[in-house]
């Protein structure tokens, strides 16, 4: 009864945010402004709109290029993964996107072209970045499913028939894994128009009428989750991923980052931590501690695959940090206030003002910030981080026996690392 009320209740909510898509169906229209798109791209009064951290797409580092050797070590690692789980995961959210709800929403959203709307540049990342790193949570979610395998004597095997050693129900958690995902991504094109210096009205409505379809294309993805995880009949593993959900809001709202989009003069390694964990590494460490409870695996095996999933998601976000500092050519321009090497020594300065100043002043401050920061030890202690959560990430997946899905996951745990 408990399991059938909280399906029932994520279906309501499930229903509540797609009937905001469906109203789009029917009218045909989002609230289109009466003017024609001004294809003028808005600034940001003082400033450049800085890229937002939190959003990853694993891989796709602006510093990153196609003959990097570490890119490429990525893309057969994540080759070869795709193999051991039987499809390409690129078709994980085929079934949500080609749905004719979304469908109009890309015919509504070619009005945003030559506006500058962020959202734009999101959907290109999405459907044509061709470096394999759009659906790796639901890879790696499908991989930990696989090197984990079924557990004996359990009543999964006479409820369901594993397809490529993975249970349907497992590859349903990677699918809504992606899908929560996405609609985080799609939700962060919504844009502060009280920062915006546009080039008159027209500009101005254009930018709203993007961020109402950020905000109900995204409601719509989220609504397709919570539908798939009420089909799941788990209220375990509903709340599990319910929390998830929470924790990305969450990670909107800490301490790390002020009314600026800055974190704080004190900011620690604790708090960097503890935002990356809300931003990223909570949904894949509790969509692999999901699927293995889908296959019914002890609280043991739970925990070990959560702590996998944490450590991944520290290493990749330093990996990331690192970009400007180990890519195959500098990038001072690319230098942020979140990332790790910044935090560490803005700790040994007792004060982040002077990284605040470089970092929004002219190329030359920036240069000279990025010299300090390469000449001085942080890069060392930042790359020890990301190779101990590395470590700590393949020491995890100890408990399993040997295979394929093993060590695709320990390779891909080791291209994340390469830095």
């Amino acid at each position: 009864m408990q399991a059938s009320n909280s399906a029932l209740y994520v279906s309501r909510v499930g229903l509540m945010l797609s009937r905001s898509i469906a109203s789009v169906k029917s009218t045909g229209s989002i609230s289109s402004p009466s003017v024609a798109c001004s294809n003028r791209p808005v600034q940001c009064q003082g400033r450049k709109l800085q890229q937002l951290r939190g959003i990853s797409f694993w891989g796709s580092s602006r510093n990153e290029s196609n003959s990097d050797k570490n890119v490429q070590g990525w893309k057969k690692a994540v080759s070869e993964a795709e193999k051991i789980v039987g499809y390409p995961t690129s078709f994980m959210s085929l079934r949500c996107l080609l749905s004719d709800e979304l469908s109009n929403v890309a015919i509504q959203m070619r009005k945003l072209v030559g506006t500058g709307h962020p959202l734009l540049q999101i959907a290109r990342k999405f459907f044509f970045d061709g470096k394999h790193n759009m659906q790796m949570r639901g890879l790696l979610v499908l991989l930990v499913s696989k090197a984990a395998g079924p557990v004996e004597g359990s009543t999964m095997e006479t409820r369901e028939t594993m397809v490529s050693g993975i249970y349907p129900s497992q590859r349903s958690v990677a699918e809504i894994t992606e899908m929560i995902h996405t609609a985080k991504l799609i939700h962060r094109g919504v844009i502060n128009l009280a920062q915006l210096a546009t080039n008159g009205e027209s500009s101005l409505q254009d930018m709203v009428f993007g961020n109402k379809i950020a905000v109900l294309s995204g409601d719509f993805l989220l609504a397709n989750a919570s539908a798939a995880l009420a089909a799941l009949h788990n209220t375990k593993v509903v709340e599990i991923m319910s929390s998830a959900i929470t924790d990305l809001m969450q990670a909107e709202f800490t301490r790390f980052s002020d009314h600026h989009n800055l974190p704080p003069d004190d900011a620690t390694v604790s708090e960097w931590e503890e935002h990356t964990f809300l931003a990223s590494g909570s949904l894949i460490a509790k969509s692999c501690k999901s699927t293995m409870l889908m296959a019914q695996h002890s609280d043991e095996v739970q925990q070990k695959m959560f702590d996998f999933g944490r450590h991944v998601a520290f290493a990749r976000q330093l990996y990331d940090d690192l970009q400007p500092f180990t890519g195959p050519t500098e990038a001072p321009d690319q230098l942020n206030p979140f990332s790790i090497p910044v935090i560490l020594a803005s700790l040994r300065q007792h004060s982040q003002e002077p990284a605040r100043t470089a970092l929004f002043g002219t190329l030359a401050e920036k240069k000279e910030l990025f010299r300090r920061l390469s000449d001085s030890d942080v890069i060392g202690e930042a790359r020890s981080l990301c190779h101990e959560h590395g470590v700590q990430a393949i020491e995890a997946l100890s408990q399993f026996p040997d295979s394929d899905a093993k060590l695709a996951l320990a390779n891909m745990t080791r291209a994340m690392t390469a830095v």
